[in-house]
């Protein structure tokens, strides 16, 4: 039987409740028989403020607090520079061969700037979109990019489609309702004002305490 890996990215600057419920709306519509959360060096962001071993250590304190078992997939911080999506996949499709049907995730905000991404055409050869809407960034063919919405039409397909598949397919999911971002996060952590309450509704409590013991996203 075809193994089914879903692959979550990003940077995690810090990991929050919407990159978890993210993994889980895809974890629960697919039933993907792996699920791997891979922190990047992203080329298209600024210096990330927490080192790889603590974007790696609250990763692992967000998704075990979530009862979500994952795979870090350390790849792209070994290599030690800025990484690309593409060729992260060239190099996952090389090692989980031709059949595995690959499901790279991403929210619609990343979506509507997908042909900002280096060779983008060439993640349809290489996988499957896994793509959530967000509160303020809808799936709508008029709100993406011409070349984007062109490409995404003939691929639209249903979550069991994608399951079997190796790569070419896409999946929407119109149901992620968690408006929350790591940008966000830091600026609360930044300026102190939100009470733990609040700031437990951005992201776990084991990652707030994690972020205070090691005085991280002060300045």
């Amino acid at each position: 039987m075809t193994a089914c890996i879903a692959l979550l990215g990003g940077s995690f600057d810090p990991v929050h409740h919407g990159h978890v419920a993210l993994a889980r709306l895809f974890a629960d519509l697919l039933k993907p028989d792996a699920l791997r959360v891979m922190p990047a060096r992203p080329w298209q962001k600024a210096a990330l403020q927490a080192s790889d071993e603590q974007r790696v250590a609250m990763l692992e304190l967000a998704f075990a607090d979530a009862g979500l078992d994952v795979i870090i997939d350390q790849r792209e911080l070994a290599l030690g520079s800025p990484t690309y999506t593409v060729e992260t996949l060239r190099g996952l499709r090389a090692e989980l061969g031709p059949d595995a049907s690959i499901v790279f995730l991403m929210g619609a905000d990343q979506l509507q700037r997908l042909d900002s991404w280096r060779d983008w055409q060439q993640l349809f050869v290489l996988a499957n979109l896994g793509i959530a809407a967000r509160p303020g960034y809808t799936l709508d063919q008029e709100a993406l990019p011409p070349a984007v919405a062109s490409a995404l039409a003939p691929r639209l397909a249903s979550p069991e489609q994608v399951h079997t598949t190796p790569a070419g397919l896409v999946c929407l999911a119109h149901t992620l309702a968690v408006d929350i971002s790591a940008t966000q996060v830091r600026a609360a952590l930044q300026e102190g004002g939100e009470s733990r309450t609040d700031m437990n509704l951005l992201v776990a409590p084991v990652v707030l305490d994690y972020i205070q013991q090691h005085n991280l996203y002060k300045s």
